[in-house]
């Protein structure tokens, strides 16, 4: 029993080594890889690049105020529909201390003077009566009244313009805001008792409403400097709106900015397509971002390959072809048109070609 003991251990090491000698033998073994295949076919390739942008007015219009002062009426509201010479905000003067100061004593000079001018020409009336005035004289006099009564009604109307805006010589009152162009009011940026300021030489005058014609939307988007030299003005483009999922407009390239500029470390040049006008279907808003697709090139029906199937030797393009049951002969290709997925082939391989895929490989 004694004897036994050691014999049983030394078996079951000698036992277990040979085991682990197997395990890894197993291990060892490399399974036979089956490489899959892919075969050409005849599609249309397309080279596009894409534009971001958003869909605006080609003319958007600010109406400033003729005079300053406080908003005392709108007569409108965004999304109206106005026509020029339309009324869309009353503004109610606030008469500036000093300007009516000198107004008021224009006036009183003015007065004074006429009263002088009247006064003499009744003393020289009475001496024309008598013989003793010449008939030049009084007409020169009459003149003289008639221009100092034109000064005293300038200096009246003065007043009345600053105090009201508007006098009896005016056509329309100037406290009116008309509208300078027909189109759709977009925006209101003043609202009832907000204080506005005049546009004059000085000052650019606060916005009272921005107006566009809705029917002439252009679209206005940036390209890479990348695809830019590929761009003519006009190509075609598909606009397809984000807030509009199932939506697409037709356009057609017109601008391309001749400077570029940098946006997050790459240079952009702005484009600008018009839109074909919209008879039905949802609404195009001034301001939705929008995404365009500018086909650079294309090629309708020919034989094309995905391009993970391509391999190089240096900078010449190669693809494995089928030959056997699993055996692959290199095969040199030429290559067209490629659309970042799929690239056209020109020559080397046939419709029929089993090309071998290299970077999908599966054992079976």
């Amino acid at each position: 029993m004694k004897k036994l003991i050691p014999i049983l251990i030394i078996a079951a090491i000698l036992g277990g080594f040979a085991w682990t000698l197997r395990f890894l033998y197993e291990r060892s073994k490399v399974p036979d890889v089956v490489y899959e295949t892919e075969t050409p076919a005849v599609t249309d390739i397309v080279r596009k690049t894409v534009a971001t942008g958003a869909i605006v007015p080609r003319e958007e219009i600010d109406i400033k105020p003729r005079v300053s002062g406080v908003i005392a009426e709108l007569f409108v509201e965004p999304g109206a529909i106005v026509k020029k010479g339309d009324p869309i905000a009353k503004i109610k003067l606030i008469p500036n201390v000093v300007n009516l100061n000198q107004a008021e004593s224009s006036r009183r000079s003015a007065q004074i003077s006429h009263q002088l001018a009247k006064a003499e020409l009744e003393r020289l009336e009475a001496l024309h009566g008598q013989g003793l005035l010449a008939r030049e004289e009084l007409d020169r006099s009459r003149t003289t009244l008639s221009l100092k009564r034109e000064e005293l009604a300038a200096a009246q109307s003065n007043i009345q313009l600053l105090k009201e805006g508007a006098s009896g010589r005016t056509e329309r009152a100037s406290t009116e805001v008309i509208s300078t162009v027909a189109g759709m009011v977009l925006a209101l940026p003043v609202k009832v008792g907000a204080s506005v300021i005049e546009s004059n030489t000085f000052n650019e005058g606060t916005t009272i409403a921005t107006v566009a014609d809705m029917g002439d939307m252009i679209f206005l988007g940036k390209v890479d400097e990348s695809d830019v030299g590929r761009l003519r003005e006009g190509m075609q483009l598909h606009i397809k709106v984000g807030a509009l999922e199932d939506t697409k407009i037709a356009g057609t390239l017109e601008y391309i900015s001749p400077k570029g500029v940098t946006r997050e470390g790459a240079i952009e040049f702005e484009i600008r397509a018009a839109i074909a006008a919209q008879t039905d279907g949802p609404l195009i808003r001034a301001g939705y971002s929008a995404n365009a697709d500018i086909v650079l090139d294309r090629r309708d029906q020919v034989l094309a390959i995905p391009e993970n199937l391509l391999q190089f030797e240096g900078e010449r393009p190669f693809v494995e072809v089928e030959v056997g049951p699993q055996q692959f002969e290199k095969v040199p290709v030429e290559l067209g048109l490629s659309d970042g997925v799929k690239v056209e082939v020109r020559g080397g391989v046939e419709a029929g070609s089993k090309i071998k895929r290299p970077d999908r490989r599966g054992a079976v």
